[in-house]
């Protein structure tokens, strides 16, 4: 019996979705795009219907969310753990970052929710007019 492309499992990746409207988090998914050398992450606005559809799947809402999330291994993961968890397959040095996973989760998660919280003023409006590179365009769900 010959090899069949068709049976083949998928390749793993990990799904990140972001705030379409936050030009913080979009030059977040553009900083993980270019360090992600495996192309592993695909990303997707949360306000999305396939990401709704996603978080509907695991039993959230964008207004439950309402952080950055990665959906890895049939796993939802929120705020700093989310985060933490990207950067681990992130190139050198940013994977080093993962250590911080030992950190207490309500310690980095309170450190994410101040960020979070002024993210729009760190980074400004969003140019969501703006056309992504094509490098980020094919890796969109």
């Amino acid at each position: 019996m010959g090899y069949d492309p068709r049976m083949a499992a998928p390749t793993p990746t990990g799904i990140v979705l972001f705030d379409g409207t936050c030009a913080f988090c979009e030059g977040a998914v553009k900083f993980i795009a270019m360090r992600d050398d495996a192309a592993y992450f695909r990303f997707g606005a949360s306000q999305s219907p396939q990401a709704a559809s996603l978080l509907a799947a695991h039993g959230l809402t964008r207004e439950g969310a309402r952080s950055l999330v990665l959906i890895e291994d049939g796993q939802v993961y929120l705020r700093s753990t989310a985060s933490l968890r990207i950067a681990r397959r992130l190139s050198w040095p940013w994977r080093l970052a993962g250590v911080l996973l030992w950190v207490p989760r309500p310690l980095r998660d309170g450190v994410y929710r101040i960020v979070a919280a002024i993210r729009h003023r760190l980074a400004g409006p969003s140019n969501a007019c703006e056309v992504p590179p094509p490098e980020i365009r094919a890796r969109l769900i």
